[in-house]
């Protein structure tokens, strides 16, 4: 007869089999629960590791970032690392005991023709685990001096029915009657208004209710400055936007398109969107009743700046560098489609009475306003609208008149029925000596005047346009795809 041993215990007995099955249940458990814990451990370790070495990726691709931007700094316009050759450029990164842990791999995309723009990407990886890669894309560039929708050397007016898009600065004073989107500000804290002869804010608006004269507090007026109004502030350096012409026509000369004096009145370009150009020679301009020009409220070179006959000399491709200058009176019109050009008219040696102007009468025009399409023209003397212009008209690009004015001539109601036009819209920035105007006070000119800032013109300027400094700025900055 089988025999059973019993034990007691708390009174209760129990089979010595119930004890082993129990340890056996709770072994069993513990060893998966050790094992779990074992796996979880590794996998943490593993993550850990591979966080680490991510991050490490991440701060070697953030080296060669740092590294192109010094080594542009000192080679300002070398977009393959010092070797001539195409990128990529690979380097060894190393710690502070000089041992190779890892590398970081660069793609430069150089600037188009004109523009300051470049394009960085740099891929790092960690030697202990190179499958593991980090990118980033930095786009860097040297701003420009395009900063305004309007700068100015002079005292300035904008009259009722002007609506400017864009920063606005002068080294005079502002009146200002229309709408502002962005902030106007003056170098001065007062001025003497020409127009009145009164003592005023560096900046204010006779909008009612008229500002007060100083030394009255500066009223709130947001129906007139919506970004508010600032003076003074310090003094534009407009001598540094007056580009070198004579470097222009020397560059134009080598390497772009030069036309000496026509021997007429000068010279009229169309612009074509296949890249092309027709130049035609001037011969003669239409002519101003007696009228029309006794009106003239006495301004330098007052004409009717419009064309009456012309003599196609032939058509020219765009140059590869951009730019084209004529030694002469230039009249530009037409469409760019993907161009990046700067157009400068002006005769040498320099003197006030044969300075040469520019004149819009018929639209110019982008293509593309992402950047693509940036056209400068640059005059020596001034910018011009003439009298027989588009009754509504559109300029694109930056409008610089380096010793002159931007604007229209006075045209009274006895030089015709054009003398009085319906709007004008300027797309890219203003920049002029004296003061700029496409209206008058009794009605004559445009009577809209859309005046529009393009801020592509700051980082990717036109040719040879002047920069602020050579030193590169970071303007974006983001993680990409390997």
């Amino acid at each position: 007869m089988t025999k059973f041993k019993f034990l007691i215990k708390n009174g209760k007995s129990c089979k010595n089999g119930d004890i082993l099955i129990s340890v056996l249940v709770f072994s069993a458990i513990a060893i998966t629960v050790t094992i779990a814990l074992v796996n979880w451990a590794a996998t943490v370790l593993k993550t850990t590791r591979l966080l680490q070495v991510r991050e490490q990726a991440f701060q070697i691709a953030e080296a060669g970032i740092d590294y192109y931007r010094w080594h542009l700094a000192h080679a300002q316009s070398d977009y393959q690392d010092g070797t001539g050759v195409a990128g990529p450029y690979v380097h060894d990164f190393t710690d502070a005991s000089g041992n190779i842990i890892g590398q970081f791999s660069l793609n430069i995309t150089p600037p188009p023709i004109g523009s300051t723009i470049v394009k960085i990407k740099s891929t790092g990886t960690v030697s202990s685990n190179p499958s593991v890669k980090r990118s980033i894309l930095a786009t860097m560039a040297i701003p420009s001096l395009a900063k305004f929708a309007v700068v100015a050397n002079d005292n300035m007016r904008f009259g009722a029915g002007t609506e400017v898009f864009g920063p606005v600065q002068s080294n005079g004073g502002i009146r200002f009657d229309g709408l502002a989107h962005n902030l106007i500000s003056s170098s001065e804290t007062t001025y003497t208004d020409p127009d009145t002869g009164l003592t005023e804010f560096g900046v204010y608006t006779t909008v009612t209710p008229q500002d007060p004269q100083p030394p009255a507090a500066v009223p709130y007026r947001p129906d007139v400055f919506m970004a508010g109004r600032q003076f003074p502030v310090p003094a534009f350096d407009f001598t540094g936007l007056t580009v070198d012409l004579s470097q222009i026509k020397a560059n134009a000369q080598s390497g772009g398109e030069y036309f000496s004096s026509s021997g007429k009145q000068g010279y009229h370009i169309i612009l074509k969107t296949n890249d092309t150009f027709d130049l035609y020679k001037v011969k003669s301009l239409q002519s101003a009743s007696s009228w029309c020009s006794y009106y003239d409220n006495g301004q330098a070179n007052w004409g009717t700046w419009s064309i009456s006959q012309q003599q196609f000399v032939g058509n020219y491709p765009f140059p590869a560098n951009g730019l084209i200058f004529v030694e002469d009176n230039l009249w530009i019109d037409g469409q760019i489609n993907g161009a990046r050009l700067t157009i400068a008219a002006g005769q040498f040696p320099d003197n006030p009475t044969t300075r040469r102007s520019i004149t819009v009468n018929s639209n110019l025009v982008y293509t593309n306003y992402d950047g693509s399409d940036t056209l400068a023209l640059i005059a020596q003397g001034d910018v011009n609208v003439g009298l027989n212009s588009a009754d509504t008209l559109r300029i694109d690009g930056a409008l610089v008149a380096q010793n002159g004015r931007v604007g229209r001539y006075y045209y009274s109601s006895y030089c015709g029925s054009n003398y009085k036009r319906t709007s004008i819209t300027t797309d890219g920035m203003i920049a002029t000596n004296q003061r700029y105007g496409f209206a008058y006070t009794d009605g004559t000119g445009y009577q809209t005047r859309d005046i529009i800032y393009d801020s592509n013109l700051l980082y990717g300027p036109p040719p040879s346009f002047p920069l602020t400094s050579d030193q590169y700025q970071t303007i974006s900055w983001q993680e990409v795809s390997p």
